[in-house]
This record gives structure tokens, sequence and C-alpha cells, in this order.
């Protein structure tokens, strides 16, 4: 299938229809949710639904697409440090805001989301859009999906103690069995069946996001049986809102002017930038039905909406970079120009909202 030019991408804001997908289900799960019987088959279906998904996403990811990519390690370490450090710290620093602004639930959810890993296909597809460089946008997502596989539990258990998650030891054989195990299985397994998961992937992604929905559909029936929607009023709802606002305008701010002061070029400043303030849903959602079980429903809200508000500022953010870009990227390394690093960028653009 023939991709638009990205000069021809439509001007409105992106309005998910995948997230509009997942407040359906949301609402399923509100009227019906799943009791007694049903619920423990909808729980076992979802932790094997998990489990499908980071075996997808191990024999997906290429190992030495992200290797080639280590000679541009500054940039990686940078988009790591804002992944997984300054994000963290901001949440933390957030818990000034318990229980005036946000109430203890939301908080751990906020918190959650900023132990999350990056996303690969949306910053691809902006950091194509603003003409900066794909082939670091792709190498730093890959390699912030790797760490998060291990990274976050482990920042979960130490930051989320008290919050309503973080480690036991049943959650952290759930981790290794739901997560690392079948990860690792796909790499293994990723050099006789790669080639054919590349020929299906408009296949593989419904499955992926149908083993989503289904982990939603899961934690939040749980969520609505336990009567945990209760302690979440529409005004504390509107807080949410303005706080991920202030999160995502910091983060946005901290790693385009941060890579300046670092000496990094205006292609590689645009990586970081949409690399090192994204967070990924699809990679979110099943880490939390793990950690947070039962509380995974009001967990994953937090990143729902930030979800959709960072595609919609990073479309418009995506547009201005290219409209005062000059006439081809300068790339340190020479990575960014390479006529497969474009290609990835293009054909990125269709699953940006992923």
């Amino acid at each position: 299938m023939r991709h638009p030019p990205l000069s021809k991408l439509p001007s409105r804001l992106p309005v998910d229809g995948y997230l509009l997908a997942l407040v359906g289900t949301v609402a399923l799960a509100a009227l019906l949710p799943a009791r007694g019987p049903a619920a423990s088959v909808a729980e076992g279906a979802a932790t094997g639904a998990v489990a499908l998904l980071f075996f997808l996403y191990g024999a997906r990811l290429s190992t030495r697409e992200a290797m080639d990519g280590l000679r541009h390690w500054r940039l990686h370490l940078t988009v790591l440090a804002c992944t997984f450090v300054l994000f963290p710290v901001l949440g933390l620093a957030a818990r000034a805001l318990v229980p005036q602004v946000l109430p203890p639930t939301l908080y751990t959810g906020l918190l959650f989301l900023c132990l999350v890993p990056s996303t690969i296909q949306s910053s691809i597809a902006f950091t194509s859009l603003a003409r900066g460089n794909v082939a670091a946008a792709i190498c730093a997502g890959s390699f912030s999906s790797l760490v998060g596989i291990v990274v976050t539990p482990l920042l979960a258990g130490l930051v989320l103690h008290g919050n309503g998650g973080g480690f036991s030891a049943g959650s952290l054989v759930s981790i290794v069995c739901q997560l690392l195990l079948p990860f690792l299985a796909g790499q293994l397994l990723r050099r006789w069946i790669g080639d054919r998961l590349t020929r299906h992937k408009k296949a593989l992604g419904r499955v992926d996001r149908g083993s989503i929905l289904l982990v939603v559909y899961a934690a939040f029936s749980a969520g609505v049986v336990q009567g945990i929607w209760h302690q979440v009023s529409a005004p504390r709802l509107l807080c949410l809102l303005g706080v991920e606002a202030v999160l995502l305008s910091v983060m946005l701010s901290a790693t385009w002017y941060g890579s300046k002061r670092l000496g990094f070029h205006r292609a590689d400043r645009i990586a970081i930038t949409f690399a090192g303030s994204k967070k990924s849903l699809a990679a979110g959602l099943p880490m939390a039905s793990v950690l947070f079980g039962a509380q995974a429903g009001l967990a994953v809200l937090p990143l729902m909406v930030f979800h959709q508000m960072q595609l919609m500022v990073c479309a418009v953010l995506a547009k201005r970079f290219a409209a005062t870009a000059g006439p081809e990227p300068a790339v340190a390394g020479g990575a960014g120009g390479s006529p497969a690093a474009k290609a990835a960028g293009e054909a990125a653009v269709s699953g940006a909202r992923r």
C-alpha cells in the first residue's frame, strides 16, 4: 500500500480512532463488567494476551537495527535519561499535588505513566514529518522498548511502593513469565519467524490492538466490580488533564532546549524531542495489568489521556519544525538520510497512533 507524501498529510489534529475504541471498551466494561466465572475467563484471556503481545514485540524488534545505532550513543543515552530519569523525577515531584489536586489513585497512575518506555512508531513518524534524524528515532525507540522491559518494572518496585503498585513475590514471577520470557522467546525465534511476521504486519497489528482491548476490558471490569470508579470525580479528571498538559510542556521544552545545550544538531534534537517526551500506550497497558491487577483501570487512565494529548501536540509541533527546516536536515552520523531510514519513517506514519 502506497503512503501519501509527508508534505500532504492532513492538517487536522489526529483524533486517534484506536483511542476511541479504548474508550468504547471502557464504556462496555462499565455497563457490562465481567463477573464471577466470566471474570476468571476474562482474566485468563488477558494474561495470555499480554504474553502474546510481548512475544510479538520480541519477534518483530530488530536487534541488529538497534545495534547499528550504537555509534550515536550520546543521543540514545539522552533519550533514555529523559524517559527513565527526568520523567520519574517529575512524577515524584507531583506528589506535592496529593490530595489537594490529585487523589492518590490518579497520582499512582500519573507516576506509572512517568515510568513506561517511549513509543517507537509515532516517534519515528513525527521525526520524519519534522525532517529530523529518522534513523536515530528508530534506534532510540527500540532501545527504550528493550530497556523498558526490565527497567519499568524495577522502577515501579522502587517508586510505587505504598502507592498501590510495585513488587511482591507474585508480581515478580508475573513480570518474568508474562513479559520477559515471551519477549526473549520472540527474540530467539525471530530468525525463523521474523520474515513471516513482516509479511503479515497488518494482520498482526489487529492482533496487537485486539489484545490490548482485551486487557483493558479485563482491568476496567475488575475496577467496576470493586467500585474504584466512585473514587474519582469529574473535577479531579479535569485537574489530571491540566497536570498532564504541564508535564508534556515541561518535557517538550526540556528535550528541545536541553539537547541544544548538549550540542546536538537540529535533526538530532528533533529525534530527541519526540522520542524523549512521549510514552507508549501499547507497552504501558499490558505492564499495568501485571503490576496493578484489579487496580489497573485507574492506573492506566492517566496514560490513555497523555497518549492522545501527545499525539495532538506533537502533530502540530512536527509541522512547525518542518516549516522552519532547511532544504536537507543536517544529521550527525549520517544515518538519518539513508533510503532505508526514510522508507521506515514514511511507513511509520500510518501507524503513528499506536
